[in-house]
């Protein structure tokens, strides 16, 4: 009988959008890879171990919002970093003698700084970074890695962070390297944008988006209407996704 073929997937609620999905079955096609990805939009992380017992042939799992921090409980193993960095992004599955050992890394971080280091200028030492989900944990590991000053900017405010009200234009023109962790200006709510003082936007500045769809978000847009360099987060995803099939394809 012909083995089943080997499915990933992506978890996360709601999941209205999935690069990974399109990413990955183009890649299995186009590669002749006998295998398979699927979306599973579960509304509670407690689901995960009844996802993984229902399909036997679930190797890999890709985590994205609310889970990445939320699924850490749920691993038998996490890797150094992500331990350090406290968000998970990718799962790796395996079943050994009846037992299910799930096995937790990031390589949103790798993604992240091997996408921006190319346009990082000796001015931009300091950066702010909106939101603090695990997205923003992996963006702030990686200023950390390249010697780069961070501030948090939430809604709510906490010790580690700062509100957007209190963002001044003098903070804006102070921060050369601003980035967006938050959903805002992903496709539908593509009208909104993180609510700051645009104009003390530079040539200097680099405005960074995980956001992909659109292309160039609302934030980019003015960004860019002031002269700043702007990047999306489509190449990080590709990076990230590239560094988890790795991950999904080692004997560890």
């Amino acid at each position: 009988m012909k083995p089943q073929p080997q499915l990933f997937g992506l978890i996360g609620f709601p999941l209205t959008h999935s690069f990974s999905s399109n990413y990955f079955n183009n890649k299995f096609k186009t590669l002749k890879i006998d295998a398979q990805y699927k979306d599973f939009p579960i509304e509670t992380i407690e689901e995960v171990h009844k996802l993984v017992e229902l399909y036997p042939t679930l190797v890999g799992l890709n985590v994205t919002m609310p889970y990445k921090e939320q699924i850490i409980p749920y691993l038998n193993e996490i890797s150094e970093e992500a331990q350090k960095i406290g968000a998970v992004n990718v799962v790796k599955i395996v079943r050994e003698n009846g037992n299910i050992i799930l096995k937790g890394y990031n390589t949103d971080v790798s993604g992240f700084v091997n996408s921006m280091k190319p346009l990082l200028k000796p001015y931009h030492k300091k950066a702010l970074i909106f939101g603090t989900g695990g997205a923003a944990k992996a963006v702030a590991y990686g200023l950390r890695l390249l010697n780069i000053e961070y501030r948090f900017v939430s809604r709510f405010l906490a010790e580690e962070n700062i509100v957007y009200e209190t963002v001044t234009p003098e903070i804006i023109q102070d921060n050369k390297l601003i980035i967006n962790t938050t959903p805002l200006g992903m496709h539908p709510y593509t009208y909104m944008c993180p609510n700051i003082p645009y104009s003390r936007f530079s040539k200097e500045h680099l405005a960074y988006d995980l956001v992909y769809n659109p292309e160039i978000t609302l934030f980019l847009k003015k960004a860019l209407y002031r002269g700043a360099v702007i990047k999306n987060g489509l190449e990080m995803l590709i990076l990230q996704a590239e560094e988890g099939w790795g991950i999904w394809n080692r004997f560890v």
